[in-house]
């Protein structure tokens, strides 16, 4: 039998068929179903479900009662906060049976989507872009993108440490926790480094 590297809490359920990255931890009734494929490293809290076809990449962090459905695909670094959502029908009925018509929805690397946030399905997110707590994707989100509310709205631009960034009349702006550098051109955000 070949040694499992990955932990999973004797209350996980995981399912046959399912991929686990080695050095992920799965907590307290968490279930990952078959079809699911998560990258090393990943860490999934309590009571979280991962549906088939779901692919998280390397050190996703999910945290606890979130639930993740066929259609999503995670890059590396995401944040999942607490209870966020995401949906995979746009008009779902009881009684008519939608799943042919699951849409995608795509989280770009480094991004971070807050507590009890609500992913609206065919909607992509940008690279390190910041969806606040409580709002409602409703659209695409650009990368670096700071958004909030509900439906939510653009209301500045987030650092890849994830600090806002506030640009000047020359379109640059730096990172206060670490002096990277960005430019913001043409309404779309370069990273410059240090």
């Amino acid at each position: 039998m070949e040694e499992k590297k990955y932990f999973a809490h004797e209350t996980a359920v995981i399912d046959p068929g399912c991929t686990i990255g080695e050095g992920c931890r799965i907590w307290h009734f968490s279930h990952i179903m078959t079809g699911a494929v998560l990258g090393p490293d990943c860490n999934i809290g309590q009571n979280v479900v991962i549906s088939p076809g779901v692919v998280l990449g390397r050190n996703v962090k999910v945290q606890n009662n979130v639930s993740v459905y066929t259609g999503v695909v995670c890059g590396d670094d995401v944040f999942l906060g607490p209870s966020c959502v995401f949906t995979n029908v746009l008009n779902p009925r009881s009684a008519v049976n939608r799943r042919g018509e699951y849409l995608s929805t795509k989280v770009g690397e480094g991004a971070t989507i807050g507590a009890n946030a609500t992913v609206v399905c065919g909607h992509d997110i940008g690279e390190w872009a910041f969806v606040g707590a409580g709002a409602v994707v409703v659209g695409d989100i650009p990368p670096y993108a700071l958004v909030v509310g509900n439906p939510s709205r653009q209301i500045g631009w987030m650092s890849r440490a994830g600090y806002r960034l506030e640009f000047g009349a020359d379109g640059v702006a730096v990172c206060p926790g670490t002096g990277d550098r960005y430019l913001l051109k043409d309404g779309k955000v370069i990273y410059e480094g240090k």
